[in-house]
């Protein structure tokens, strides 16, 4: 049986300051892919520094959780626990 694991990832871009939340079953993959310019939202924006990553046991559990921080409070406490 195939692993379900995410990770739910915020990134912080290192020249603006600015966050991205994203979902991924390889976290090291996906902060490459967003620093080559493979992201056409995050490319403007790199370098990214990864700030934090979450490993869920399943999908569903990792995408509940990116659309709340995707959220007004969901912002804010990425910005309080891990900014």
């Amino acid at each position: 049986m195939l692993s379900e694991k995410r990770f739910v990832y915020v990134l912080q871009s290192i020249r603006d300051g600015r966050l991205y939340v994203g979902i991924t079953a390889n976290v090291q993959r996906r902060l490459d892919t967003h620093n080559a310019g493979g992201s056409v939202y995050t490319a403007p924006y790199r370098p990214w520094r990864l700030v934090v990553a979450i490993e869920f046991a399943t999908e569903r559990q990792a995408v509940a959780f990116e659309k709340y921080l995707k959220t007004g409070s969901g912002r804010a406490f990425v910005k309080r626990h891990f900014v």
